[in-house]
């Protein structure tokens, strides 16, 4: 059964470009301005079936959280329709549906009404919401006198409270201190546990590879990979180096800047004649790169992979006490560690070089190469941690 359903969905924003600056340009003009169109959203299907966890990733501008908008029904798309089965609950920008003179308890009763809560229901579920916000303090201060992450809080613990079938949360989740945050995630795997359907956009991998059964990728309002996470998150890597790419030769048109030009990995399986590791074995990655511009203040950053996509490890040389500082010309850069304790696996390698003064990407080098690690423990899981057991008796066996 399908929770979501989104049959050739477009959205266009007519845009005003230029006012009539002079009282001879209103009257020619009779007051209108120049406009353009603007296509958020090219024709787009999707289909969510219930139950399901969705993540949406892409640059600024890619059409993420109007399409969340238009699934909430908070825009109506140009053409095409969205099916909705079930209650839906929507977080999708903070404050939204909060009136600023009323108090957070109001404010929770009002949100409630909208979502077609009693106010009977909303009285037994109202302690929870409160507890989850962590407001007792301010529930009954005017929501203005907030802080954005009280803000955020509040509303994002009225939209789980009130159990809905379909939970549309965009980016909050980046909002507020590790704690609450964590809270959050374990509220959705509860949700995902109890068979909701949860869309929600974010710039956040990890959080996609930790709770998303699927991803897509958007951009420029079309989607460009859907299907599992950790594939979707290359795509999205990818595209996102490319933007940079793109974005950087605008604002630093003097060269291209910096790229990787190899990734070598070396370990002792490799004398052995060997295309894998043992768990223990020493490792070394070893990086060059091409400078074709001085860069001030580069950063390396090595990344592995489990199979589904997710973090197994992940450092840079700021991390490492070892910062690259200046970039020009040729170089090399060797990552080297004494042991792995990796279990039996393969392990995808990942290779970023940034420029941190300029916040951009200079190059990735995602998957191009991997790990293979034999494991002689019979353990589950990453990491290969030798444990001795002992067994004391406390106390004599039972006697029959």
């Amino acid at each position: 059964m399908d929770a979501i359903v989104a049959s050739g969905v477009s959205k266009v924003f007519r845009l005003h470009t230029a006012q009539a600056d002079s009282l001879k340009d209103r009257v020619i003009h009779l007051g209108r301005s120049k406009r353009r169109d603007f296509t958020a959203l090219h024709e787009l299907d999707l289909t969510i079936p219930q139950g399901q966890t969705l993540g949406i990733l892409g640059h600024n501008g890619s059409g993420k959280s109007t399409l969340l908008k238009c699934i909430s029904g908070i825009l109506r798309p140009t053409t095409g329709q969205v099916q909705l089965r079930g209650r839906i609950a929507s977080l999708l920008e903070l404050g939204a549906g909060f009136h600023p003179d009323l108090t957070g308890r109001e404010n929770v009763y009002i949100n409630a009404a909208f979502l077609g809560i009693s106010r009977k229901e909303i009285e037994r579920r109202f302690d929870s919401i409160v507890d989850f916000a962590e407001l007792d303090t301010f529930i009954d201060e005017p929501v203005k006198h907030y802080s954005s992450g009280m803000y955020v809080r509040l509303g994002f613990a009225v939209a789980i409270n009130l159990d809905p079938d379909i939970l549309l949360v965009d980016e909050v989740l980046a909002v507020g201190d590790e704690v609450f945050q964590l809270k959050c995630i374990n509220r959705i795997k509860q949700l995902q546990a109890a068979g909701r359907t949860i869309v929600f956009v974010t710039h956040n991998a990890d959080t996609v590879r930790e709770i998303c059964d699927r991803a897509i990728v958007l951009d420029h309002g079309r989607v460009i990979a859907d299907g599992e996470p950790g594939e979707s998150i290359r795509v999205f890597r990818e595209h996102l180096h490319a933007h940079s790419h793109e974005s950087a030769s605008t604002v630093h048109s003097a060269a291209d800047g910096a790229s990787i030009t190899s990734v070598t990995v070396q370990h002792a399986g490799q004398s052995h004649g060997h295309s894998y590791m043992t768990s223990g074995d020493a490792l070394t990655i070893e990086i060059a790169y091409e400078s074709a511009e001085p860069i001030d203040d580069a950063q390396l950053e090595i990344e592995l992979l489990d199979r589904l996509g997710r973090t197994v490890f992940r450092t840079d040389t700021d991390r490492l006490g070892t910062p690259l500082g200046r970039l020009d010309g040729k170089g090399t850069v060797s990552f080297s560690t004494g042991s792995v304790p990796l279990l039996d696996g393969d392990y995808a390698l990942s290779v970023r070089l940034s420029d941190r003064r300029h916040d951009r990407l200079l190059d990735l080098r995602e998957g191009e190469q991997s790990l293979s690690v034999v494991s002689h423990q019979r353990a589950a899981g990453y990491t290969a941690i030798n444990f001795d057991v002992a067994h004391v008796y406390a106390e004599g066996p039972a006697q029959p």
